[in-house]
């Protein structure tokens, strides 16, 4: 099952320790995660249902451009989902690949530790 794993910075915020879910898609796996805990939602999706703009998620190593579709994201049963805060200013190719690097950086201090 894919497991979703949330950065520190969210955890200063909202409680947010890693999940595994049963789910097909970005937005199922996102939505079960939000079911067991409601605030996280706020935090990560804006009011119409949409990726908020200062978040960045990872999806096996890629990064999700499409905000708006969600439920069109497929993950397989072993998937890798990283939420963060994306990195703002500066040229796109620059920040699109310090952001890569830091969803790599999984056992570093950009993640909640595993349980």
């Amino acid at each position: 099952m894919p497991r979703i794993e949330f950065t520190r910075h969210l955890a200063q915020h909202v409680c947010c320790p890693p999940a595994v879910v049963d789910a097909g898609t970005l937005g199922a796996a996102l939505d079960r995660v939000f079911a067991e805990n409601p605030p996280l939602l706020g935090y990560v999706l804006d009011d119409q249902g949409n990726l908020r703009k200062h978040v960045a998620v990872f999806v096996d190593g890629q990064l999700i451009r499409q905000r708006d579709r969600l439920q069109e994201v497929p993950l397989g049963p072993d998937s890798e989902v990283f939420v963060m805060q994306a990195l703002s200013g500066g040229y796109k190719a620059r920040i699109s690949k310090v952001v890569f690097r830091s969803a790599k950086l999984v056992k570093s201090n950009y993640f909640a530790p595993r349980n």
